[in-house]
């Protein structure tokens, strides 16, 4: 939600599984609008959660994330992030993407989608994921689902960050998840402790509305 709109990025926009299309509603859901554009590059992009009504939101951009596929079914090397200015965001030529870190770990950005760069790799593993701001550890969290490249891992794994656009460190990671990693997962920011140290991952796991509870311990 920005400014009192609700906002979502629906994958499947072709009939072939692909591509990715932005919708809104200003009337609490009860009815939608479809951006007249499609993103022909990416197939499953999701915005970064920064709180109701994007309230801690760092800068006047919003964030989103994609494996960097056309598909929202294929499994791939790497994930890439977007920003648009709030007041832009249903405007296609106002997007920015990242293309590099520049000498001092800065993000570089390009308007030209062509010209974009991993924010983010892990080979075969990339495809379904959400990312969440952690306020009360001041960190960025990622979840990564995949089946793997051969369709037979239960493959979840968790990362974090300081910025938006990484780098990213390892927090958890397994091939052997206990259920079908489901359609989506996520940890919502309002299930997050004021401490941050305590998540919920909530996901479709064996196509069930599944809640789990995690604690996370921090480094000194």
């Amino acid at each position: 939600m920005l400014e009192g709109s609700l906002y979502l990025w629906a994958r499947n926009a072709n009939h072939h599984g692909e591509h990715a299309q932005l919708a809104w509603s200003t009337d609490g859901g009860a009815t939608w609008t479809w951006s007249p554009w499609v993103v022909e590059e990416l197939g499953y992009p999701v915005f970064l959660n920064f709180g109701p009504n994007y309230a801690c939101s760092r800068d006047r951009y919003v964030y989103s994330y994609s494996p960097d596929t056309p598909s929202a079914y294929r499994e791939t090397d790497n994930v890439i992030l977007a920003r648009v200015p709030q007041n832009h965001l249903r405007e296609k030529e106002a997007y920015e993407y990242f293309v590099a870190y520049d000498d001092h770990g800065g993000p570089v950005w390009s308007r030209d989608i062509s010209k974009r760069g991993a924010v983010f790799s892990l080979a075969g593993g990339c495809n379904r994921l959400s990312v969440v701001y952690n306020a009360g550890i001041e960190r960025y969290l990622m979840t990564m689902r995949s089946r793997g490249v051969d369709g037979g891992r239960n493959q979840f794994s968790i990362y974090e960050a300081a910025e938006p656009w990484g780098p990213w460190q390892k927090v958890y990671y397994t091939e052997d998840w206990d259920l079908d990693p489901g359609e989506a997962q996520q940890i919502p920011g309002k299930w997050i402790s004021a401490d941050g140290r305590t998540i919920h991952l909530v996901f479709s796991g064996d196509d069930t509305f599944s809640v789990r509870k995690g604690t996370l311990i921090l480094s000194e």
